[in-house]
């Protein structure tokens, strides 16, 4: 059937056809190695991505925190503030009343003006 010169012809086919299959599996890289690299890199880039929003999330919620202590730092100064003009104002109260008391003088202020004058 064949003789000694089809099976070398043959040989030598199969020899040509695995070396242009490894020039070719070598110049784009083997497809195996390629699948087996992009799974991995799939996985890769959702962690990465996984990790960058936990840290976008960590810092967003450190700015909303560190915004409410920063609020309340200034509704505590306000208050402060409130109350130190409400103690300044009865300390002026009580010091025109007593210059009056002192010149045998009354004074007309009623508690509905002494609430006025609190409120403004």
């Amino acid at each position: 059937m064949f003789g000694l010169l089809d099976y070398l012809k043959l040989g030598a086919g199969v020899a040509a056809g695995l070396m242009l299959y490894h020039l070719y599996a070598v110049s784009i890289g083997y497809p195996s190695a390629a699948r087996e690299a992009r799974a991995g890199y799939v996985l890769l880039a959702e962690k990465t991505a996984a990790e960058a929003q936990a840290v976008e999330m960590e810092r967003q919620r450190n700015a909303a925190a560190q915004a409410s202590e920063e609020h309340r730092k200034r509704l505590a100064a306000a208050e402060a503030a409130e109350q130190t003009a409400k103690d300044t104002l009865e300390t002026e109260i009580q010091s025109y009343e007593l210059q009056l008391s002192e010149k045998n003088r009354d004074c007309a202020v009623t508690a509905a003006d002494r609430q006025w004058l609190l409120r403004h």
